[in-house]
């Protein structure tokens, strides 16, 4: 049985495409999986496109391969993900040893295209694609995983000016409802007791059922809400301008969705936003989280902001703070603008230092941080539902690792038959994101 080493960077759906890529090779050609590099008779490095310099990243680390080959004749390195999509043959001219360049849609073809190596070891570059075939090899196998991420579409068509993802993953193509659902069921009677839906930008997705009739994300909510074995619902990544009212209200109908929200707003400044090319506005933005504190008063939002965008001035960056200050996010992920080649965002005129974008990130930062320890304090005393995920060791002390509704970490003491439970625990200690409970 041939080996196979499967490095993966960037997002949830960079992972779960992993686990689509071990599972159809498994049972196409039966692969199994090493941790080991230098013992894989397969390298496959699935890539990600959204951070600056991703393209020297890629190179390193195909460097360090590279020697492998020397070792191993027969070894086939293959590159996957964005970056491939993005550069194509420009990989093959720094890096002439890799033999496959695949895409995120045409992980499928893989078991073809590795056979083709082993005949004629011609090098393969094979990014095209407009169908979701790929996820006709998901995973109806399980790690037996207590949350369990399942994607749900694929591309986006917002066009931001900053964002290299429309150009690698493509068009918005949703995945149909039945298809879903039938992962849904089978995670769920293999102990999954929480679903996070994935898409990269989930709350777009429109998928087309056997009766033709068109579900939205809302929809598939309901219809996974009545497994009964599925105890909890999330969903990542939105979009405020897909956030419907369909949606907001969904809140207060399913209880099984979580009190907890990652809504990117990017930036409080309108200026920025349109320079962003996002299609809404501040007061859009904040009559969303209004209406969602309607129907779930204890809901937390956390948030994407990207700071330094070209153009950004002091008083657009006082806007954020603002913003910051008023919606009290409690967490974010928040970094300084990184330039893609071939966005719109990348011919525009950047006239803030770096010292500048690092002393405004570190502000900003600071502030999310203040809240993240204002929210975690506030739990202290009360009881919280905690999902029980695992064991883990903290301090070389045995604790149970549970997440609450709003997505805090809750360490405590108990036995292995609360795993897989939702269970009553006390806060009695908060430290930032991980607080310290008991039963």
């Amino acid at each position: 049985m041939k080996k196979i080493h499967i490095k993966t960077w960037g997002c949830q759906m960079n992972e779960y495409d992993s686990s689509i890529i071990f599972h159809v090779l498994q049972k196409k050609l039966k692969y199994i999986a090493t941790k080991n590099a230098e013992k894989s008779d397969l390298i496959i490095l699935n890539t990600c496109s959204i951070r600056e310099k991703a393209q020297e990243k890629l190179f390193d680390q195909l460097g360090r391969w590279k020697k492998l080959k020397h070792i191993n004749k027969k070894l086939i390195i293959a590159v996957g993900g964005c970056v491939a999509a993005q550069e194509k043959k420009n990989i093959y001219k720094r890096a002439p040893y890799v033999d496959i360049i695949f895409g995120p849609k045409t992980i499928h073809r893989l078991p073809k295209i590795i056979k083709k190596i082993y005949k004629k070891r011609k090098k393969i570059i094979n990014i095209q694609s407009n169908s979701l075939k790929k996820y006709k090899f998901y995973k109806h196998h399980s790690l037996k995983k207590i949350s369990e991420y399942i994607s749900i579409m694929e591309g986006c068509n917002k066009c931001c000016s900053f964002c290299i993802v429309p150009h690698t993953r493509g068009k918005e193509i949703s995945r149909n409802p039945e298809e879903i659902l039938s992962e849904a069921n089978f995670l769920a009677n293999n102990g999954t007791k929480e679903i996070i839906l994935l898409g990269q930008n989930v709350n777009s997705y429109k998928g087309k059922s056997i009766n033709k009739s068109i579900l939205k994300l809302s929809n598939l909510i309901k219809l996974i809400s009545k497994i009964d074995q599925i105890k909890r619902i999330r969903f990542i990544t939105s979009n405020p301008m897909e956030f419907t009212d369909d949606l907001i209200k969904i809140y207060k109908k399913v209880p099984k969705l979580v009190s907890y929200l990652h809504l990117p707003v990017q930036s409080g400044s309108n200026r920025i936003l349109k320079k962003m090319r996002r299609a809404y506005n501040i007061s859009i933005y904040k009559k969303i989280i209004q209406k969602l504190i309607l129907y779930r008063p204890n809901i937390q939002i956390t948030s994407d902001f990207i700071i330094g965008f070209p153009g950004e001035t002091r008083e657009d960056f006082q806007k954020t703070l603002k913003l910051i200050d008023e919606i009290k996010f409690d967490m974010s992920f928040s970094f300084i603008y990184s330039k893609r080649p071939g966005t719109p965002a990348a011919r525009l005129l950047d006239s803030v230092s770096l010292q500048e974008k690092k002393e405004r990130l570190y502000f900003l930062q600071k502030k999310i941080q203040k809240n993240t320890k204002f929210w975690s304090k506030k739990m202290i005393g009360t009881r919280q539902k905690v999902l029980v995920e695992k064991f883990i060791y903290k301090n070389n002390i045995k604790k149970l690792f549970g997440k609450t509704q709003n997505n805090r970490t809750v360490l405590f003491k108990g036995s292995k038959k609360l795993i897989g439970k939702i269970i009553n625990v006390k806060i009695k200690n908060a430290h930032m994101q991980t607080l310290k409970g008991e039963l």
